[in-house]
């Protein structure tokens, strides 16, 4: 069986590969392949040591970090996106990992239960509307369905076309106070800038359709506004997880998704995947993804 240390060690041999310039394929990395499953064997006749093998490549993986992402987000801001219930170490080790590559978190914006609850969809409706109306007619698809609405509506205020960033508009401070307001999102203590990258973080999975489809409107709806969205989550998240149904929805064509958050690897690969959608939507990268651990384009 995969395992997760096996997906860590293949994301090594690729950061390894990156900050060597090795060419995948040959060379010294030829042999990856039989040395993932040479790990596989010890584990099963030593498990005793896979905590001190795992906790090696966590090490190894944070020390070649730097050199990796040196300069890769140069002068690119992010906007932070929550969902109820994001682990808040992760999402600040996600930060701090986008200042190390060289970028800026613009603002931290969370968003609050009754946003993602079915059961609220009438008040996110009706405020999307309003909105509509007010201060993004032209700005906003008018057919568009609710939660991608309150995605385009929550783009426009937070997120750009211009990969330098865009002054904070009145109208972005309009549409941050009203979902404030409503009580569908916290509101951010700071705004540098609206951003052209928008890092949404998953937190609690509720596991049903109405959340899944939630979570592919605000999605699909914020790509609309931004150059790159990355939606990123755990390794649970992945495979059956909320991350890995979304990859199944139309929404993954205009989003990058990438599993594995909770290592320190995944954190990594998340920068290299923001640098990535500056230029190309969309692809699954992770402990799961179908497009490889890490982006190398």
């Amino acid at each position: 069986m995969i395992t997760l240390r096996h997906h860590l060690l293949t994301i090594v041999a690729v950061f390894l590969a990156l900050a060597a310039g090795i060419a995948l394929g040959g060379g010294p990395l030829s042999g990856v392949g039989a040395t993932v499953a040479t790990a596989g064997s010890a584990e099963e006749s030593a498990p005793a040591a896979d905590r001190v093998q795992t906790d090696y490549t966590e090490q190894f993986v944070t020390t070649l970090g730097p050199p990796v992402l040196n300069a890769r987000l140069q002068d690119r801001s992010v906007a932070l996106v929550t969902v109820p219930g994001a682990d808040e170490q992760l999402v600040g080790a996600l930060a701090a990992q986008v200042e190390a590559a060289g970028g800026s978190v613009s603002a931290r914006y969370d968003l609050a239960e009754d946003l993602v609850d079915p059961g609220q969809k009438s008040l996110v409706d009706t405020l999307g509307s309003q909105l509509l109306t007010q201060q993004a007619a032209g700005d906003v698809a008018a057919d568009a369905s609710t939660y991608d609405r309150i995605g385009q509506l929550l783009g426009l205020a937070i997120g750009t076309k211009d990969l330098e960033g865009q002054d904070v508009s009145g109208k972005a401070r309009a549409v941050v106070d009203a979902v404030t307001g409503a009580g569908l999102m916290a509101k951010p203590d700071s705004v540098i800038q609206r951003s052209p990258l928008v890092l949404l973080v998953l937190g609690d999975d509720a596991d049903d359709e109405g959340s899944d489809a939630i979570l592919a409107g605000l999605a699909s709806g914020l790509a609309v506004q931004a150059t790159g969205v990355v939606v990123v989550g755990t390794t649970d998240d992945g495979g059956q997880g909320q991350l890995g149904r979304l990859r199944a929805s139309p929404a993954a064509a205009s989003v990058a998704t990438l599993d594995g958050i909770d290592t320190v690897a995944g954190q990594l690969a998340t920068v290299m995947t923001l640098q990535r959608s500056l230029t190309t939507p969309g692809g699954a990268f992770g402990a799961s993804g179908a497009d490889g651990p890490v982006p190398l384009g």
